[in-house]
């Protein structure tokens, strides 16, 4: 029964085969493929109503590999991910006919969704990590799409700093948790904050304020928010992807942590006072 649990891993794999498929015809190739996606991932809904959460056997060694996790955060994600996908896929499938470099941008408009979908469904933290540095540089690669216009040079450059950023302090948010509880899966790593008798250890707090770090720089909360604004100045679909799942994943590693944000109630309220902040410099 664990190897249906491997269900989602089909999406990403989707993903990578419609690149290659989008590269050599990217005006050309059959737009119902790009809801093959969407209908894995409501096979992968349907197997968590009759089954209910769980977590697909690691393809690695040393605890180090693929899995994946099925259950209510990853199932909605995938849905909204893989339905938005195809939407901007459509959409991008004759935005630039004729462009000489179009084929390049849906390749990397489908691999950019593999690792959106593989950081959704990633059952350890080796492989979120790993789909979320791959998240960020596909991203960057689409927002310089439009190398020779400066704003756009300026916008990849400041999501650039800041990614990497974040890429150091998830990184080392999860290396501590894996030194201070001895497991990578979330499953075991969920079990394990869930049993702590009192307060969180001093790594596991370091761990939750660098997650919260990592999500704010990601969500492009103020005062990390300027990049955000001037990405106007890529093709269109990439700002749709944007909230396809990549400025939402910093959300979604928020709630994929939501037992060890818990722990350290402190860490939450100055989230969420940023976020207030972030809501009032939005709306004026």
């Amino acid at each position: 029964m664990m190897s249906l649990y491997l269900l989602p891993a089909t999406i990403p794999l989707l993903y990578v085969g419609l690149a290659l498929i989008m590269l050599r015809t990217p005006a050309r190739w059959p737009q119902l493929l790009a809801w093959l996606p969407v209908l894995a991932a409501l096979v992968t809904a349907g197997l968590l109503l009759v089954e209910g959460a769980g977590q697909g056997p690691l393809i690695g060694l040393a605890g180090v590999g693929f899995s994946v996790r099925v259950d209510a955060l990853s199932v909605t994600l995938l849905l909204l991910v893989s339905f938005l996908g195809a939407t901007v896929l459509h959409y991008s499938r004759q935005y630039l006919a004729g462009d000489p470099r179009h084929g390049r941008f849906m390749f990397d408009l489908a691999l950019t969704l593999a690792a959106v979908t593989t950081l959704v469904a990633a059952g350890n933290l080796y492989l979120l990590v790993g789909a979320w540095v791959a998240m960020s540089l596909l991203l960057n690669r689409l927002l310089l799409f439009r190398s020779e216009r400066r704003m756009a040079r300026v916008a990849a450059t400041k999501k650039f700093i800041l990614a990497r950023v974040g890429d150091v302090s998830l990184i080392v948010a999860c290396g501590l948790l894996i030194a201070e509880f001895g497991t990578a899966e979330f499953g075991a790593l969920t079990a394990a904050i869930t049993s702590l008798p009192g307060e969180l250890p001093g790594a596991a707090l370091a761990a939750a304020c660098l997650l919260a770090l990592t999500a704010v720089l990601k969500s492009a909360q103020f005062p990390a928010h300027g990049w955000l604004i001037e990405v106007m100045e890529t093709p269109t679909p990439v700002s749709a992807l944007l909230h396809a799942g990549i400025v939402n994943a910093g959300g979604f590693l928020f709630l994929r942590f939501a037992d060890l944000m818990l722990a350290a109630p402190s860490v939450g309220l100055v989230v969420a006072g940023i976020g207030a902040v972030t809501a009032i410099v939005g709306t004026v």
